[in-house]
């Protein structure tokens, strides 16, 4: 049994390009990109703040009163994030993948979460970057996607490794 607290959400596109997110404890974020590694948002409770993707599937939330949490990416939707919650994308469950997941329960097709660094240090958080920014290097020049993380949020490589760029 997993010791995190599942919230699921939904994303809805604007017109603008931003997303409004949806989280089914009545919280709602408006996100907009700010380049292919930052996401600004917002809340309905008066919280802001960035979410960057570092690489390796780490996600750097820091609001903006200066508190940090990190956050794993686990695929399919689903992220765990420090402070012991997991949010799970439902606007991405939808077709065959879906059906599946649905009845047989996310939890136990998916496997274990697999924790989010609790802290980090910037020489930590630089060296995902780096390496980050390297796989993004090598995948680009090969002309092929291999489905992996390659530290982006940018919407061309869907792949096959279940990450379905929930942007956290």
């Amino acid at each position: 049994m997993s010791h995190y607290r599942e919230i699921q959400f939904t994303d809805e596109l604007l017109s603008d390009r931003s997303v409004h997110r949806r989280f089914a404890d009545g919280r709602e974020e408006w996100r907009r990109r700010a380049g292919d590694h930052y996401v600004q948002w917002q809340d309905n409770s008066g919280r802001s703040g960035i979410d960057e993707i570092l690489g390796n599937r780490i996600i750097k939330r820091t609001y903006s009163t200066g508190q940090v949490v990190y956050g794993r990416d686990q695929g399919y939707g689903r992220t765990a994030w420090g402070d012991g919650t997991l949010t799970v994308n439902r606007t991405s469950f939808g077709g065959r993948t879906g059906a599946i997941l649905a009845a047989v329960g996310a939890g136990a097709l998916l496997g274990a979460v697999v924790a989010p660094p609790l802290m980090m240090s910037p020489i930590e958080e630089e060296e995902l970057r780096r390496q980050a920014q390297q796989q993004q290097q090598s995948s680009s020049g090969d002309g092929g996607d291999d489905g992996g993380d390659s530290g982006s949020w940018s919407d061309d490589h869907d792949g096959d490794s279940g990450s379905d760029d929930d942007f956290g």
